[in-house]
């Protein structure tokens, strides 16, 4: 079959890989119906040492149930799934509190014997505790805002839960990427009245605007903090999710929220420490949150509103190419001509 790998920094190809089998009797065989390519993929894609051997890589999809452990039992083979961002045995103390990206035997795809999601095929481990049956075709209008709820969606609700966000919070999206996009209509989901999105794409916030955003902040650094605080007088907002993960963005944060309020990072820091001392955090009574998203315990709940309609989370993605071509989908997101690319395989 075929499959993406990363070989070192702008080098992805697509190459072929032997077919996924099933090694263990919980495991299943997903084909893949749809992908993408993440925000968090460009971590790699400019930043890996090269490797001649390169990688797997890609962690979001949905599909079609090819094959199956004998152990299996909550999905069918030709039934459609999603895929979370993480494989995990949904019976182990740390799913079961609904903390899936701890799992005691879980893992990332790309990782532990498994490959990643850009590909033709999957092999998932732990399929009952992993993946979700959707009752829905693979042709379906619906697939990209399913395939949001493996990942994105999820993330920016976790964001958006973890800062308890409600009709009280005022709240500030640092970051007008698909994660931030999608916390700006959790947050509206959540009640949050006010909702100040900070991005500098005006294709972006115009979608962050008809996903509940109330007020665009294009500004950066001090002037951006200094234009969220005008907004607030003076205070700052309860909440201020970060959706990027590079220290200016986290300094952002630390700047615009209120006191008392609350910081929730769910882009994955590209630093190795922040400012949380007396004058950060701790004089204002700052709490920190957020993390890698246990979107496995979400689905269930995010899911209707997919299913019939009345969100629609998909709009994120503004661009579709072939598996074949995934290396130009990579190219337009690190350009920023492009949101978030879907893959057909």
């Amino acid at each position: 079959m075929r499959a993406t790998y990363i070989y070192g920094p702008g080098d992805i190809r697509v190459i072929d890989v032997p077919d996924p089998t099933i090694r263990n009797s919980t495991d299943a065989i997903v084909r893949v119906v749809r992908t993408c390519v993440c925000g968090t993929d460009l971590h790699p894609y400019h930043s890996m040492k090269p490797d001649p051997e390169g990688s797997s890589i890609g962690h979001e999809f949905v599909g079609i149930v090819e094959d199956l452990g004998s152990d299996v039992h909550t999905v069918k083979k030709g039934e459609l799934v999603i895929a979370p961002f993480v494989w995990s045995d949904g019976i182990c103390d740390f799913c079961r509190e609904d903390l899936h990206t701890s799992c005691r035997f879980g893992g990332y795809w790309n990782t532990g014997g498994t490959g990643g999601g850009q590909a033709e095929a999957v092999r998932v481990p732990f399929a009952d505790g992993t993946l979700v049956p959707v009752p829905v075709e693979e042709t379906s209008p619906l697939i990209p805002s399913l395939l949001t709820l493996s990942d994105v969606y999820g993330t920016g609700y976790h964001a958006a839960l973890k800062a308890r966000v409600s009709t009280d919070t005022t709240v500030t999206v640092i970051g007008d990427g698909a994660v931030g996009l999608m916390a700006v209509l959790s947050a509206a989901q959540l009640g949050a009245q006010r909702i100040i999105l900070m991005g500098r794409h005006k294709d972006r916030t115009d979608l962050g605007l008809e996903f509940g955003a109330t007020d665009i902040v294009t500004e950066r650094g001090q002037e951006g903090i200094t234009a969220v605080r005008e907004l607030t007088g003076g205070d700052g907002t309860h909440v201020v999710i970060e959706a990027v993960g590079h220290m200016p963005a986290y300094e952002q944060a630390v700047g615009a929220v209120r006191p008392g309020g609350v910081i929730s990072r769910v882009g994955v820091p590209q630093y190795k420490s922040a400012p949380v001392g007396f004058g950060s955090l701790f004089a204002p009574n700052i709490t920190l949150t957020g993390g890698p998203a246990p979107v496995r315990a979400y689905i269930e709940s995010l899911l209707p509103a997919v299913l019939d309609g009345s969100v629609e989370p998909g709009k994120v993605f503004d661009r579709e190419t072939e598996l074949d071509n995934i290396a130009d989908g990579y190219r337009a997101m690190d350009a920023r001509t492009a949101l978030k690319v879907l893959i057909r395989p």
